[in-house]
Parts: structure tokens; sequence; C-alpha cells
């Protein structure tokens, strides 16, 4: 079937509600209302579920301090439920991350504007309530021209598992689409002729066109001609890459195989498939892409978003700093200054010896 959905990560998929969902008015009750009223304005099934787990979190941690109806939370509340979050620690001893605190938050904010904006409460006790601060990290890891040259030539294409692979890593690295999307393009999603490759309903049920390099395309193309009429099932579901049983590639599949490949490289950096996402984000910018057409590849709804790769990209502004500072120093003057200082070293350590045996 060409319809054929995606399956959500496994942290996604529904778990039973372990409070009461029995009252229409309850807590448990317009949680599960508000998700139906989700469903059908269209949500994205990944959006659905991310708020289906944080609200549950927080109405089991409701119903733990007697706290059954919606209308008996208070702001006093909600401030305690996010000192509870900036104080919980995982399994690994950790904090919550900023961004884990506000996954958490947000969804509850929303569950109460739309608990008030329908008239099941009187007023929204979260409409004040703030959020923690952002934190504005920059990628770990990116990487230059040359070490995404040494990861893309790992995979083994005598192999069929090997070719497809590369097909995978050239299309990242080209088009730098995130894995979900990526898991999802389809054979007609691929135009050759154009250059391009559509993607659907990618982050914010968004689809959008993007260049794909004609490096790209001629891997995919031997793909397709020398490994995925070997594993496509029958009936064929359109899906571009399969898994070697013909199935849908899971994302978290397409991250442990861009890890592998990463680390296999043996460039002292590590990361997966957004690893390729920032680096060529980075390396167009460095070679003169305007940061708006990167927005525009990214599918990036706020410049802001896309602005962090202008701080990554330093090239431009190492060679005016270069250019322009004063403490200068050739690296092989450098280099002959070390090697005159080692050989003075070296002859004081020897007259000292020949001293104390005389």
């Amino acid at each position: 079937m060409w319809g054929k959905k995606k399956p959500l990560p496994a942290y996604l998929r529904p778990q039973p509600f372990t409070v009461d969902t029995s009252d229409p008015r309850g807590m448990g009750g317009l949680i599960l209302r508000y998700l139906e009223w989700m469903q059908i304005q269209n949500y994205s099934k990944e959006t659905v579920a991310g708020r289906r787990v944080r609200l549950r979190q927080f109405a089991e941690w409701c119903d733990e301090r007697s706290i059954t109806m919606p209308g008996e939370v208070t702001k006093p509340i909600l401030e305690r439920y996010k000192r509870y979050l900036f104080y919980f620690r995982q399994k690994n001893g950790k904090p919550l991350s900023y961004h884990a605190m506000v996954s958490r938050l947000v969804p509850v904010r929303m569950f109460f504007k739309w608990l008030t904006k329908n008239n099941f409460i009187l007023y929204n006790p979260a409409s004040e309530l703030e959020l923690p601060r952002s934190v504005k990290r920059l990628p770990k890891h990116v990487l230059t021209e040359k070490e995404a040259e040494e990861v893309l030539a790992q995979p083994d294409v005598r192999t069929s598992v090997g070719l497809r692979d590369r097909a995978i890593l050239e299309t990242l690295y080209s088009t730098g689409i995130r894995r979900g999307e990526l898991s999802n393009l389809r054979l007609y999603d691929l135009d050759t002729d154009r250059g391009t490759v559509m993607i659907r309903e990618a982050k914010g049920k968004k689809d959008r066109i993007i260049p794909i390099g004609d490096r790209a395309i001629a891997w995919i193309e031997k793909y397709l001609k020398e490994v995925r009429a070997m594993l496509a099932p029958d009936p064929d579901d359109g899906i571009l890459f399969l898994s070697r049983t013909g199935d849908h590639i899971h994302p978290d599949h397409l991250t442990a195989l861009a890890h592998r490949y990463v680390d296999a490289a043996e460039i002292g950096k590590s990361g997966a498939c957004h690893l390729f996402r920032h680096t060529m984000a980075t390396v167009m910018l460095e070679n003169g892409a305007d940061v708006r057409f990167i927005q525009q590849m990214l599918g990036h709804s706020q410049m802001s978003t896309t602005e962090v790769y202008t701080h990554v990209s330093v090239r431009q502004l190492k060679q005016i700093h270069t250019a322009t500072h004063p403490a200068k120093l050739d690296r092989e003057k450098v280099k002959r200054l070390d090697i005159a200082e080692s050989d003075n070293l070296a002859s004081a350590k020897r007259k000292a010896s020949i001293s104390k045996t005389i």
C-alpha cells in the first residue's frame, strides 16, 4: 500500500492511563477529549502521541496529590509541578534538560488553554506560567568537508547493504533532511530530472521541495538499479530506502547506521543523522550560501533557528582575524624556534651530566 504510515517510536506508543478516565469532567477524561480534538484538528500523530505522554505524566503527578479535577489546579500548583521537574532526576542521575522541561510544560499550558476556551474551567491557571529560560546551544560536532568525505567512503559499496548505506549517507549530506523525513521518502518523491526531492508532511505537517545534488542522485540510481529491486516486497509500498528484509527502515535504525560509519571513520567526532544536517548547513554557509536558502533547505519556520549555523560557520571570521589581528607568527618559524629550544635544553642536560661525573 502506497499510503502506509511509518511506525511511532517506542516512547510515543500509547500507554494506559493509571488515573481515572471514567469521569468526563475529570482530569483523565478531559485529557482524552483534548487529544481527540487534536486529532480532529489534523495534528500529526507524533504531536498527539507526545502530548498524550506528557499530559499522562502530569495527570499522574496530580493524582498522587489527590488533584483529580482540572478546576482544582491553580497557578501555585503548576509552579510546584515546575519545581518538581527541576529537581527530578532520571535513571542515570542527571536532571532534565531545558528542552525536556519545556516539552513537559508546554502541553500542560496548551491543555489548560483549551479547557478555558471551551468553558470547562472558569479561568486559565497556566496563562502566566513562565517556561525556563532557553539555552542557545551550538551543535556539538560539525564535520569539515574532508571529514564528511571520509565518513561517506566507509560503506563497502561492493555489497548490497553497503551500496544502500552509501546512497543514504549521500542523501543526508546533500539535503540535510531529518532522519524521519528520509525514512518516509518514496520513489515518486525523487525527481532526478529536476534534481529535487519532495518532503511530505515534515515537522509541522508541512511539505517542501528541496534540491538534491547530482552525486547523491547517482548513488541513489545505482542503489535503485542494483539493490532495491532485490529487496522490494510484493506488493511494493514505494518506500525509497528499504531494510534487508524489504521493510520500512525505522528512524532509530538510520541513527545506528550513521553512527556506526561516523565511528568507523575515526575522525575524533561523534554523531549520526543530525550530524550531516549540521554539516550541510555549515559548509553551504561557509561557501557563500544565503542563510535564507539554508532556512528553506532545513524546513525551519523561524529564522532564529537557522541563525545558529552562522555562529558555527567561522571560516570567514577566521580569515578576517588572520588578516587584521597584529599578533602574528609564521608557523614554520614557531617550529624552528621549538627545535632550537629543544636542542639547547638537550645540550644543557649533557653539560650538567658531565659536570656531575667530574
